[in-house]
């Protein structure tokens, strides 16, 4: 992955979170080809959940994925799920990297983990990324981002052997509880109005008219590897909470992270949300829906339960990585600012909630 944030590492060092020694007898197994020369590490920054690896075997580069250290919820890091589910997508117009291994075993590295194939693309995440593309470049950027997503949205699980995927039958309200135990599990400090906003979405969940697609779970322009010139998506990347559901889930969230983070001065420097959005220089969350409407069979409809969803959900996501940080068991840069960003995402959300 061609992302300006991987880190240096000093030579022959070993990132936490590999154990390079027992990752390549297993390679030697099941992967002879990975594993005809020395094997090299290098973290790559930027993620804030799962681990992610530049992996270099001999002459080739592959990309490794595992679950954080320490503190790891139930079921949020399952690396199984992950490649089933880039597996699935590789004959359609979803553009996935080449899954290449899965190992469940946590003995080889310490942890699950899989590969896939390192695929060619910039993580656009920062300022310093997106203020050079200019505005017409970003508008591009934005557009193929949704005609992603609505490709997506488009898939028949059922042809791609995803058809018991999920659950879609009380999907929503299921949702609201998993990320309500998620939040109970990562409490370390008050939130004033985050039981608020649970109680809220938990009592006016839809049915969900649109459920039974798939859905990312964490769709936004820094999970997916893309060029400038010309502008296009190579890759969707970070499927760990992927599922069968509603895809308004996925409209919703992105709508928090675009116009909610990425349209308020909570962004500015942080690594989530600093190079999203309108106040970026990226079109307005309206005109991402527009885009996506004129390209899905989706019902859009009032998208404001959603945004709500996506706004707890973040919350908590960033409440849980605030503390690993707090117990030193993150990597790399940036995660003493993610903490900041649940109070104004907990507000959001309750106005979103208390809309009709």
């Amino acid at each position: 992955m061609t992302d300006p944030a991987v880190d240096a590492l000093r030579p022959g060092a070993v990132p936490a979170g590999l154990d390079l020694a027992r990752l390549a007898d297993h390679l030697a197994t099941h992967r002879p080809e990975l594993a005809a020369g020395p094997l090299r590490a290098e973290l790559i920054a930027g993620g804030k959940s799962n681990l992610t690896y530049l992996l270099r075997a001999g002459d080739r580069e592959v990309v490794l994925r595992r679950p954080p250290l320490g503190h790891v919820l139930a079921t949020a890091h399952d690396m199984g799920r992950e490649f089933r589910v880039i597996s699935a997508l590789a004959p359609t117009e979803v553009p996935v990297p080449g899954a290449l291994l899965l190992c469940t075993d946590p003995d080889v590295i310490g942890a699950p983990f899989y590969l896939m194939e390192r695929v060619s693309g910039e993580v656009f995440r920062t300022r310093a990324q997106t203020d050079p593309l200019g505005d017409e470049r970003r508008h591009a950027l934005a557009m193929a981002m949704m005609d992603t997503l609505a490709a997506l949205h488009t898939v028949d699980p059922a042809e791609v052997g995803l058809s018991d995927f999920g659950r879609p039958e009380g999907y929503l309200a299921r949702q609201v509880r998993r990320w309500a135990g998620q939040l109970d599990r990562s409490r370390s400090r008050d939130l004033p109005g985050i039981d608020e906003l649970r109680d809220r979405l938990a009592a006016t969940a839809p049915e969900g008219a649109n459920a039974g697609r798939i859905v990312h779970g964490d769709y936004r322009l820094d999970n997916l590897l893309a060029s400038a010139d010309p502008v296009a998506v190579h890759a969707v990347l970070d499927w760990e909470m992927a599922t069968l559901g509603d895809p308004l889930a996925d409209l919703g969230l992105l709508l928090t992270y675009w116009d909610v983070l990425g349209g308020s001065e909570t962004a500015a420097g942080n690594p989530v949300a600093d190079g999203l959005g309108p106040r970026a220089g990226f079109p307005t969350g309206a005109d991402l829906i527009d885009r996506y409407a004129g390209r899905s069979d989706v019902d859009v409809g009032p998208l404001h339960w959603h945004v709500a969803l996506g706004c707890f959900k973040l919350a908590v996501i960033c409440e849980g990585i605030h503390y690993r940080h707090t117990l030193g068991q993150t990597l790399g840069e940036g995660f003493d600012r993610i903490g900041d960003m649940v109070a104004p995402l907990v507000a959001y959300g309750l106005t979103a909630a208390r809309e009709r």
